[in-house]
C-alpha cells in the first residue's frame, strides 16, 4: 500500500485557504517586503538612466563592434523569452496532463511569464539603435514609400511571435485569476477596493453558468498557449539558424533553445518559489517540498538534455567536414572567450548533478544556490553562441575582443529591477496562489490510497 503524499499541508479548510492567500493582499506589508521592493526600485531607476544614456547617445556605448554586432542586448533578450517559458509550461502543459501538483505555483510561473516578456521585449527595440522609429517593425499601411518590413526575416516573426506569446499569456494569466479577484472583491471592506477587484472581476457571481464559460475558456487557452513553448524560443533560435555563420547554422538548435529555455525557467521558478516560502511561511503548507523537488527534477531532466546538445554541436561540426565549422567550436571552447564556454559547462551540466541525490533535491539553500547557477550559464550560454561565432569570421583581419562596457552591465542588472519590481508588486495587489484551483486537491494525500 502506498500513501500519497499530501499537496496541501496542515490540514486545511477552505476558509484557512482563502484567508491564507487573501492575507498577503488584505494586509500591510512588513519591513522586509519594503526592503526588497526599495532595492529592486532603485536598480530600476539605475536601469532607466543607463537606457536613458544609450538612446540619447547611441549603440557605441556599449560593447558591440565589428565583427561583433550582436551583444548584450540580443544575449538578455534570449535570456529573458527563455525564463518565461517555465511559466506555460507549468500552466497549460501540465493542466492539459491532469498534474495537480502544478496547482499551488501555477499562478506565480504566469506572472513570471509575463514579467519576463514585458522585460525581454525592450532589449531588441533598444538594440535597433533608434527606438523611436520601432513602430516600423509592425506592417500596416503606411505612406513611407516601398518601405515594408521583410516577412522573410526571422528578426520579424520574432516581432509575431514573442507578442502572440504576451498575449496569450496575459489573457491566460488573467483569466486564470477572475474567480479570486471575485474572492478579494467580496471580502474587500473599503468602498474604493471593492470598486477597483469589482471592476477587475468582470462581473464574476459564481454561478453554474459563470464556471462552466471559465472552464471552457481556459481549457482552451491551455490548449492554445502549448504550442507557443514550443514554436515561440524555436522561432528565436532561427535568428540565427537561418544565418550561413557557421556555428548557428545547424537543425539541432530549435529544440536545443527549447530545452534551455525550460532549463532556466524552472531555475527561475524555484528561485522565486523559495524567495516567496521564506517570506511568507504560510505559504509553506502550500508550496510544499515536493512541489520544489518536482522542478528540481525537471531541471536536471533538461540540463541533461542541455548538455547533450553541447556535446552533439562538435560530433556535427567534426562530421561535416567543414574546417571553418570545426575552427568555430574548437576556438568556442578554448579561444580567447574559452573562459566564458567553462563557466556555462560547469553551471549548466555539472553543478545540476547534484539533484540526483534526493537530500540535495529537498534542500532549500542547495536548491537555490543551483537555480542561481543555471541562470547564470544560460545567460552565458547565450553570450557564448553569440559572441564566439562571431568575433572571429572568415577574415582574420576582421577579428576582435568583444568586452562589455558599464552600459552593458547597466542594461543586463538593471532588467532584474524591472522584473522583480513587477513581481513584488504582484504578489502584494494579486493573490499569488489559486484559490480555486487550490480548494479542490486540498484532501488529496489524506484520504487517496494506491496500490503499489
Amino acid at each position: 500500500m502506498i500513501k500519497r503524499e499530501p499537496l496541501v499541508l496542515g490540514n486545511k479548510t477552505y476558509k484557512d485557504v482563502t484567508d491564507d492567500i487573501c492575507s498577503l493582499v488584505e494586509t500591510l506589508p512588513g519591513g522586509k517586503y519594503f526592503l526588497a521592493l526599495l532595492t529592486a526600485k532603485t536598480l530600476l531607476l539605475f536601469y532607466l538612466v543607463v537606457l536613458g544614456f544609450i538612446v540619447g547617445t547611441g549603440m557605441g556605448l556599449m560593447g558591440v563592434n565589428h565583427p561583433v554586432g550582436w551583444g548584450t542586448d540580443i544575449i538578455t533578450f534570449v535570456f529573458w523569452i527563455g525564463i518565461g517559458h517555465a511559466g506555460t509550461l507549468i500552466s497549460a502543459v501540465l493542466f492539459l496532463f491532469r498534474q495537480k501538483w502544478r496547482m499551488s505555483i501555477a499562478r506565480t510561473a504566469e506572472a513570471m511569464t509575463v514579467f519576463a516578456v514585458m522585460t525581454a521585449g525592450l532589449f531588441p527595440i533598444l538594440h535597433t539603435g533608434r527606438p523611436w522609429l520601432a513602430y516600423w517593425l509592425l506592417p500596416y499601411p503606411n505612406q513611407r514609400g516601398p518601405l515594408w518590413v521583410n516577412f522573410r526575416s526571422p528578426l520579424l516573426w520574432d516581432v509575431f511571435a514573442v507578442s502572440t506569446y504576451a498575449t496569450v499569456s496575459i489573457v491566460f494569466w488573467y483569466v486564470g485569476m477572475i474567480p479570486d479577484l471575485a474572492t478579494i472583491r467580496d471580502r474587500a471592506k473599503n468602498p474604493w477596493r471593492k470598486r477597483i477587484y469589482g471592476a477587475l472581476s468582470l462581473g464574476w457571481r459564481g454561478t453554474a453558468q459563470n464556471w462552466n464559460h471559465y472552464e471552457m475558456v481556459y481549457m482552451l487557452l491551455a490548449g492554445l498557449s502549448t504550442p507557443l513553448v514550443l514554436s515561440v524560443h524555436s522561432i528565436v533560435s532561427f535568428d540565427f539558424a537561418v544565418a550561413t555563420l557557421p556555428g548557428w547554422h545547424t537543425t539541432i538548435f530549435p529544440p536545443y533553445f527549447v530545452a534551455g529555455a525550460i532549463f532556466s525557467g524552472f531555475a527561475m521558478v524555484v528561485t522565486l518559489m523559495v524567495i516567496v516560502r521564506e517570506c511568507v511561511p504560510v505559504f509553506k503548507d502550500y508550496i510544499t517540498m515536493n512541489h520544489m523537488e518536482s522542478m528540481n527534477k525537471i531541471i536536471m531532466a533538461t540540463g541533461m538534455l542541455v548538455g547533450y546538445a553541447y556535446a552533439s554541436e562538435f560530433f556535427v561540426a567534426w562530421y561535416s567536414g567543414s574546417p571553418y565549422e570545426q575552427f568555430v567550436f574548437v576556438n568556442r571552447a578554448f579561444g580567447p572567450h574559452g573562459w566564458s564556454y567553462w563557466i556555462m559547462v560547469t553551471c549548466n551540466t555539472i553543478i545540476p548533478q547534484i539533484f540526483w541525490f534526493k537530500r540535495a533535491r529537498r534542500h532549500i539553500p542547495t536548491m537555490f544556490v543551483v537555480s542561481i547557477f543555471v541562470n547564470i550559464g544560460m545567460w552565458f550560454e547565450r553570450y557564448v553562441i553569440t559572441v564566439t561565432s562571431l568575433h572571429r569570421d572568415f577574415l582574420p583581419v576582421n577579428w576582435d575582443y568583444f568586452s562589455m562596457t558599464f552600459f552593458d552591465f547597466g542594461a543586463l542588472f538593471g532588467s532584474f529591477g524591472m522584473f522583480f519590481v513587477l513581481f513584488l508588486l504582484y504578489i502584494r495587489l494579486l493573490p499569488a496562489i489559486s484559490i480555486a484551483e487550490v480548494k479542490p486537491i486540498i484532501h488529496v494525500g489524506k484520504e487517496e490510497v494506491h496500490h503499489g
